[in-house]
Order: structure tokens, then sequence, then C-alpha cells
């Protein structure tokens, strides 16, 4: 399935008017391409997912964060103010995507019109990897006892860690570094894309 693109409006140059757009074809090109069993790039890690509301949006907005632009970022909906604020940003989101998204994921319009479809892919299943499932403090999956579906929450990357630290006490000094080296040393499953793009949740 052909990977959407950014509409026209938000590809020219910017000049000052912001817009973010929803995108329903970014919702289903994910499901297909990501959660689809059927799908060459299937990922079980996202097999939660399958459950979630999520909602995307594109964006012309420019995002800089720490000197470096931002690409993308996931993160759940959190409403800030007093009531009236709080109800107005959640009447916005309701009317974008039908009912309150579980997470919500931005993406750049300027970046994923120049990036090639790996880079794309690679930068998707960045933001997914942050919508996660809850665990408990055993390691195992939460649900909802209501209605059975998971409990979402936000995951935080495997591996965060100075290189200074890695070579002076060595990879065991890392949690999670092991398994880092060992995926590394692999060749990549699906391909050696490059995201140079800052994630706006990893720059905070």
């Amino acid at each position: 399935m052909q990977r959407p693109l950014p509409p026209e409006i938000l590809i020219d140059e910017y000049e000052g008017e912001d817009f973010f757009i929803p995108s329903p074809d970014l919702d289903l090109w994910v499901r297909k391409t990501f959660l689809d069993s059927t799908s060459p790039l299937y990922n079980p890690e996202h097999e939660h997912l399958n459950k979630a509301h999520l909602g995307f949006l594109w964006t012309n907005v420019p995002n800089t964060r720490k000197m470096r632009s931002v690409a993308g970022e996931a993160e759940m909906p959190f409403f800030k103010g007093g009531a009236w604020q709080k109800h107005r940003q959640m009447m916005q989101l309701c009317e974008w995507f039908g009912g309150l998204p579980d997470f919500l994921i931005t993406l750049d319009a300027q970046y994923a019109i120049k990036a090639t479809n790996d880079d794309f892919c690679a930068l998707v299943e960045h933001e997914l990897y942050h919508c996660a499932q809850a665990v408990d403090e055993h390691g195992n999956a939460k649900f909802n006892k209501e209605n059975g579906l998971p409990k979402f929450a936000m995951r935080e990357h495997d591996v965060t860690e100075f290189v200074g630290v890695v070579e002076r006490y060595g990879i065991n000094a890392v949690a999670n570094g092991r398994e880092f080296v060992e995926a590394a040393s692999r060749e990549p499953k699906i391909s050696a894309a490059a995201v140079a793009a800052a994630c706006g949740l990893c720059a905070r």
C-alpha cells in the first residue's frame, strides 16, 4: 500500500499560516502496513495498537528542540487549563477523530515529503514504539477491567546512555545495552534506514 503524502497546502514554503490536518489515510496505512499480520512489514510488537484509537495529524508548523528539527511526535492527549479550555481542546480532537484518541501522532509535512520510504517507515515506527501497553511491576500487560481493552502508556527508549560511560565501564553498565549491541550487529530486518530527524518526545 503506497504511503500517504501530506496535503499540498502543507508542502509549500512556510509563510506563517499554521495548519494541523487530520489524516485518516495515515491511520489506515499504519494499520495495513505495521499492524496487519499479512503485511511484509508487520510488527507483532505493535499488536496492542489494533485495539487503540490512533489519531494522526500532518502539520506545517516548524518545531525545533535542542537545536534539532522535530519530524514526529507521539503523545497521549493531555488537557491543560480551566474547564472551558480543557473541553475546547477535547471538542477539537473529537471533531477531528470522531472521539478522543488513545494516542495522537503528529508528523512534519516538510520532512515527510522529502523522506525516503525507508526513513519514513522508520520514523512512523519510532513513534509507534512510544505508544505502549501499560505493564505491572512484574512486566505483565495491563488490561481495563471494565471492557478488557489494553491499558495504554507512553514508552521511553530501550537505551539511553552516554558513549563515554560505555567507553569507561562497558556495555553491561547500560540497561538493555547488551540486547542493543546484539541487535545492531545483525543485518536490519527491513532496511538500513537513517532517521536523522528528532522525535519530539525524545527531544524533551
